[in-house]
Order: C-alpha cells, then structure tokens, then sequence
C-alpha cells in the first residue's frame, strides 16, 4: 500500500527529506533518487514513500530501496578511475558488455556509482562515489566545473579554429560557453595519453577544457572547425586530476582532493540556500 510516511515536526533537528538522504547514503544522486521515490522502490519503516519532501530520522528510520536498507553509518567514499577504451560507463549491463563496475571495487563500497559518463571509447579520469549531494554538486549546470581533455585529432588548428573554440562554437543544440585551448608541443609528455602508439603524421593533439556537459560535446567541437576527433581522453575534471594513474587502475581520493570536493559541495550547499533566500 501506498503511504506518505508521517513526518516529524519540520524544527526536529534529526530529520532530512528523504531525498538527501537516499543521496548521501550513495543510492543515486538527488535527483536520481527522487525517481526512484516517485517509481515506487523506496520504503519507509515498510511503507512505500513517494511523496518528495517527506522526512526521515536517519537515527531511527529503517530505509530500503528495492529491498536493501541502506544508513548514514559510514562515511562517503569517493574514487578515480582511468578508464580504458572500449567499457561503457554503468555499473551493470545486461547485453554482458564489458563496464566500469567490473574494474572498481564496488561489493567493497555498496551503492558507490559513477559521477557522469566518459564513451565507449574514451579514456581518463572516471570519478565515482557515494555521495549524492557530491554528484549533484559536481554535474549541476549552474557549477561549471571544469573538464579538461587531450584530444587526438585530423590536422593541425588553425588560429581561425583556436578563436572559434575559445569564444563558443555554434552546435545543434546551442553555443557552447568559451573554452581553453592549447595546442600541444610534440615533446609534450601527456601526448601519449591520448596517443599510445604515438601521433600519426596529419593529425595533431590538444588540450581542451571546458565548463559544460553536453552530449559528446568535445567531439562535436572539434568537428565544428574542421578536425574531426580520432581519440579522446579525459585528464582532469573539477578540482581533481588524473596524474600518472595506469589506464585500467584506479585509487581512492586523497585527503588534499577529498577537501577540495567537501568544498564543491559546500559551495553548492550556499547557492542553493542562497536561491530560497531569495524566493
């Protein structure tokens, strides 16, 4: 039977709405967890929950999702993965394709999953988590986390196509925002990252980074001036880089980069009170 779960007085400093809770305990992000509220999965003290904004008392409420209960008792675990080409970014694929989730220690930190999405054939740094609020934090637009990718591409840049992708190409879905670009020097060591074999000769490696996430935005850039995309990987992404991590390995975060995300989540925790100060 369907319930909204009684809530407690709004003042009672325990209790959080269901929502937040389900993303810090790593279940999804919040939003992804408000889905899996509205969908019917998620169970309050046995009772199915789909109002959003009902409460909870992390200290007494039992919480499941599709029969798992899930608490706040341990603390958010956060990892970076170098991901290797040919793996789709899931933690579980029914067609029995190769994934992410068969790299990372995921029975070792239940709920931990995947903080957006590299292709199929991308490579680099892959963040994964527990933490919703940290997920949320990281992939809303309004944060503009920086990402930055070496990609390896047909030609060289002309200055024409470095001004374009520096103030915004125009794509199907819009302009992009302005973004950095460096053309790399054929000495320069992090070449082979997204070259293994070396660089062909007519093409050419750069660094772009860029602020957005739309869907295979880099790919799509590249093309817009001319030099299509022949491999892609990711180096950085927020405050966090990928270093001399092998491809197909992975490490937790340190403490210097886990205070650095603890920081995106504060700042994003400030916007969003900001707002409803100001509503």
């Amino acid at each position: 039977m369907m319930s909204e779960a009684p809530e407690r007085p709004k003042d009672h400093p325990r209790t959080m709405r269901l929502q937040r809770f389900l993303a810090r305990a790593g279940v999804a992000s919040r939003r992804g967890s408000e889905n899996l509220m509205t969908a019917g999965r998620v169970q309050v003290n046995g009772q199915v929950v789909t109002q959003l904004g009902s409460k909870v008392d992390p200290a007494k409420d039992v919480v499941t999702v599709d029969g798992v209960r899930y608490d706040l008792s341990s603390k958010p675990v956060s990892l970076i993965l170098n991901k290797p080409p040919r793996m789709i970014t899931t933690m579980d694929d029914p067609k029995g394709r190769a994934c992410v989730a068969d790299i990372i220690p995921k029975d070792r930190y239940p709920g931990i999953f995947p903080v957006g999405r590299l292709d199929n054939d991308t490579t680099g740094l892959l963040l994964f988590t527990t933490d919703g609020d940290l997920a949320q934090a990281l992939l809303h637009p309004s944060q503009e986390k920086p990402k930055t990718y070496l990609a390896l591409i047909q030609g060289a840049l002309s200055p024409k196509a470095i001004t374009q992708l520096e103030a915004g190409v125009e794509l199907e879905d819009g302009i992009t925002a302005p973004a950095a670009v460096e053309p790399m020097d054929p000495q320069d060591p992090r070449r082979a990252k997204v070259a293994p074999d070396g660089v062909p000769a007519g093409f050419s490696v750069v660094a772009l980074t860029i602020h957005e996430g739309k869907k295979h935005q880099v790919k799509r850039m590249f093309s817009a001036v001319g030099h299509p995309v022949a491999a892609l990987h990711r180096e950085s992404f927020g405050p966090l880089e990928l270093g001399e991590l092998p491809q197909g390995r992975w490490r937790l975060v340190t403490p210097d980069e886990q205070a650095a995300l603890d920081m995106v989540v504060k700042a994003a925790s400030e916007e969003v009170s900001g707002w409803k100060d100001r509503s």
